[in-house]
């Protein structure tokens, strides 16, 4: 099965490199600037067609959430034009795109997990052009799979995990705020969860079970406590750790406001596909042990 994933350098898309590598029934292939320009709607269609693959992974991204606040217009045209043309290739070619979606898309001022039906409410630019995404991906090609996740780090790219090491280093305490909740995503655990989705779907011409998924790690914390989860394991390994400082989000103020609530029920996907992503911690202290391992080479 020969699987297309737009971007090259973002966490998904190196986490699903490496796990096709253990499933050597995949293939994947990443299509990246300057073939694919997801700014450039003019290159997406004839790189994808070009490839010829047997399912599309719409993984690349506007994720600047605060930038997009500045920079409405380009969050637009990729998260919503840019994703809405990688559907409408896939739907070109007959065969199901798989698209990534975000926590953001829920205003984050309920008190239980998301379901996928609950209202949408996007408090920022990056969460409304995510939203407007997903109706793009869904008028494009009736054969989709919409993923919602969140908190998503991994041994790659830029993210909490890798922050909260850095800042070890050099710091005795880190301030880290107490009253946003949600679900710490292992972008490996996604990448598990995009071929579990596509053997699904390679294996049943007639799934009918398209729509939109929440995928994220099982359990929830707040941002403090999932930095004390990640100081604890890496002092386990003799890495870098910290006292952590809580703090309300008004004591740290961003540009766009982030939601106090992003945990995801992922019940829906567990009955449509049997597979659920680890304890949060336990894929946690995976991506720890791995990042203190490269460090000392």
């Amino acid at each position: 099965m020969k699987i297309v994933v737009t971007g090259k350098e973002g966490q998904v898309v190196r986490s699903l490199i490496e796990r096709a590598a253990h499933n050597p029934q995949i293939d994947v292939i990443a299509l990246g600037r300057p073939e694919l320009d997801l700014s450039d709607t003019s290159t997406i269609a004839r790189a994808i067609l070009a490839a010829a693959p047997d399912i599309v992974v719409s993984a690349a991204a506007y994720t600047a959430v605060d930038q997009a606040e500045d920079e409405p217009e380009l969050a637009h045209a990729i998260n919503v034009v840019g994703a809405g043309a990688v559907a409408r290739a896939a739907s070109e070619l007959g065969i199901p795109v798989i698209h990534l979606s975000t926590d953001y898309v829920f205003a984050g001022d309920g008190v239980k997990p998301y379901v996928e039906t609950d209202e949408t409410r996007p408090q920022g630019i990056y969460g409304q052009t995510k939203l407007d995404g997903e109706f793009a991906v869904i008028k494009a090609n009736p054969r989709h799979i919409i993923l919602r996740t969140a908190w998503v780090y991994s041994p790659f790219g830029k993210n909490f995990v890798k922050t909260m090491l850095r800042l070890a280093e050099s710091r005795d305490s880190v301030s880290v705020v107490d009253d946003q909740w949600g679900n710490p995503t292992s972008a490996v655990d996604i990448a598990d969860a995009i071929i579990e989705v596509a053997k699904h779907l390679g294996a049943n011409g007639s799934f009918a079970g398209y729509g939109i998924y929440h995928v994220v790690g099982t359990g929830s914390i707040n941002w403090s406590g999932f930095a004390r989860a990640i100081f604890a394991s890496s002092r386990q390994y003799g890495g870098p750790f910290a006292d952590v400082v809580d703090i309300a989000s008004a004591d740290y103020p961003t540009k766009a406001r982030r939601p106090l609530n992003s945990r995801l029920s992922t019940d829906a996907f567990f009955n449509a596909f049997g597979w659920r992503a680890p304890d949060w911690r336990i894929s946690t202290d995976t991506t720890v042990a791995r990042l203190l391992s490269k460090a000392k080479g």
